[in-house]
């Protein structure tokens, strides 16, 4: 009897021990007005690093990478699955891969975040297996619009998406079975920077046949229901053509390129959902997808076409919501711009993949205070394994070490409106912010002349975050920042800086090295830290007149 009873209450609990083992798996979670990542029941910043597209394709090739990686204060890799060697013939799979690379990253104290190179990576299908790719009756091309086939799958080809579907669904099926109890990968990214090239839309039979038919019932009603919170570029396309709730794709939102790049971008992000909804079928990691970013006055077809780029983000929110988020790319300069348009509609900021140069170590602390972004990521993080560090890599080691100590205070004030960000440069020199009661304006240091490349033609960009901690408390992490403040409540008072210690984290406590109420804060008149020191300080206000 007491066996019989036993049973019972085990029956009875696996469902509630299956629900709480899915939401213990990595997952997002809204904390305030700002999403964070989960991992093992605890908030994780993805303080990370993309390698090159080939580093990952063989263990012999990463030996020298992982303990580079360590010393750069790294705590997440990105790095690609790549289904040709996944899959290599049909419906045979190879593991051992990415089992090494999950097992190495363990050893190494690393979490994972896997691109999945299938069907796009970089516009084209370079990483789709052979029997794919030479199988063109049955894997069908995208067509220009002359005609000529391009190395790109078309997403409209039912074969191509069960067959990705198939060997997507045994990777994650894979992974769970051999991290969970880990939980060393805790992001998915399905396919890579999509994109159309060189014409704004896929002109192949079964394209056209999708161009000519209606718009989809589920995309209309979408726009039905956030007519009045579409971004503002996208709704206007829609409202040039009249609000038309009924018709063809040239009909709803007129003859052009831009009607193509809807037209794709809503089908490659149908195509890339199905791909997300069976490996979370599998197992329910996260999923994001990421965009090679536009320039100005460059036509669809130009670049990357229809790929989740801010102005045609709500085509990929209407098609794909099993995606989780979107992220750009940055290989261009116009970090705040894009930064500003990606976090629109509640989409979380997260950076996979920034030029490794002389910007990324402000820029991750910029994105981490003033968007409280999920992570941060420069490519090619890898860079000369076995050759000493360059100023760049040990910039963003020494920032990477100071965010890994304030992260407990990160965690405690997120989405509270109580962190916030600077990123100054030669052009950009000054900023404004609000903390509090305090409205704090940084500047870039070289803009007191006391450093020695003050006066070169180029500023290294310098960045930094403050938290405030108490009414009058703050952290400042960063370099080359200096910080004056005003009480918006004070009307002609002064601030004061009461005190200010330069000092580290060591095992969750503050532990002063210096006490800066001299020279070092300019006799009480701010709060810096130059370009060539990448500190932690922390200062506390006082009001007087």
């Amino acid at each position: 009897m007491k066996r019989i009873i036993s049973l019972l209450i085990i029956a009875l609990l696996l469902p509630f021990q299956n629900l709480f083992a899915q939401e213990q798996i990595p997952h997002l979670q809204k904390v305030g007005n700002r999403h964070q990542l989960v991992v093992n029941g605890e908030p994780f910043l993805m303080l990370g690093g993309e390698l090159g597209n080939s580093t990952a394709t063989t263990m012999e090739s990463m030996e020298a990478v992982w303990p580079r990686l360590k010393a750069l204060n790294l705590n997440t890799v990105l790095l690609p699955v790549y289904w040709e060697l996944f899959e290599p013939e049909e419906d045979k799979f190879n593991y051992q891969l990415v089992q090494d690379l999950i097992s190495e990253a363990r050893k190494h104290d690393f979490k994972l975040v896997f691109l999945w190179f299938g069907a796009w990576k970089n516009s084209m299908s370079s990483h789709a297996p052979a029997w794919v790719k030479l199988n063109q009756e049955r894997f069908p091309r995208a067509k220009s619009d002359v005609g000529e086939s391009q190395e790109i799958l078309t997403p409209f080809a039912e074969e191509t998406l069960e067959v990705e579907i198939n060997a997507y669904k045994h990777l994650l099926r894979h992974i769970k079975k051999f991290d969970a109890n880990h939980q060393t990968v805790v992001l998915m990214q399905p396919e890579n920077e999509i994109g159309m090239l060189p014409s704004a839309r896929d002109h192949s039979r079964l394209a056209n046949q999708k161009f000519n038919e209606e718009v989809p019932e589920d995309f209309i009603q979408y726009l039905k229901e956030n007519r009045n919170n579409l971004n503002p570029e996208f709704r206007e396309i829609w409202q040039n053509n009249g609000f038309k709730t009924s018709g063809t794709w040239a009909e709803v939102f007129g003859e052009g390129l831009h009607t193509d790049e809807i037209f794709m971008a809503y089908y490659f992000a149908q195509y890339t959902n199905k791909i997300s909804a069976a490996g979370k079928d599998e197992y329910g990691l996260p999923t994001f997808v990421n965009a090679a970013l536009n320039r100005p006055d460059v036509k669809p077809g130009d670049y990357p076409s229809a790929g989740p780029l801010p102005h045609i983000l709500d085509v990929w929110r209407a098609a794909s919501p099993d995606i989780d988020f979107y992220s750009p790319d940055f290989y261009n300069p116009r970090f705040k711009h894009w930064s500003d348009l990606y976090v629109r509609q509640d989409n979380p900021l997260f950076v996979p993949e920034h030029t490794f140069d002389n910007s990324v170590a402000a820029k991750a602390l910029y994105a981490i205070g003033n968007y409280e972004a999920l992570g941060f990521s420069p490519f090619a993080i890898e860079q000369i394994p076995g050759t000493s560090f360059t100023p760049k890599e040990e910039k963003l080691a020494e920032v990477y070490n100071i965010v890994h100590q304030i992260k407990p205070l990160l965690n405690k004030y997120r989405g509270q409106n109580k962190i916030e960000g600077v990123l100054l440069d030669k052009e950009v020199n000054e900023a404004k912010f609000v903390l509090g009661d305090y409205e704090f304006t940084a500047e870039h240091t070289f803009n007191l002349g006391w450093e020695p490349d003050a006066a070169s033609e180029e500023w290294e960009p310098a960045g930094a975050l403050i938290i405030q901690t108490g009414e009058n408390e703050f952290y400042f992490a960063g370099f080359g920042v200096s910080l004056k403040m005003r009480n918006l409540n004070e009307g002609e008072g002064n601030v004061g800086i009461l005190k200010t210690e330069l000092g580290s984290f060591k095992d969750g406590e503050w532990k002063v090295f210096q006490h800066l109420n001299g020279d070092q804060t300019h006799q009480g008149r701010h709060i810096r830290s130059f370009v060539e020191d990448v500190s932690i300080q922390k200062f506390t206000l006082y009001n007087y007149k």
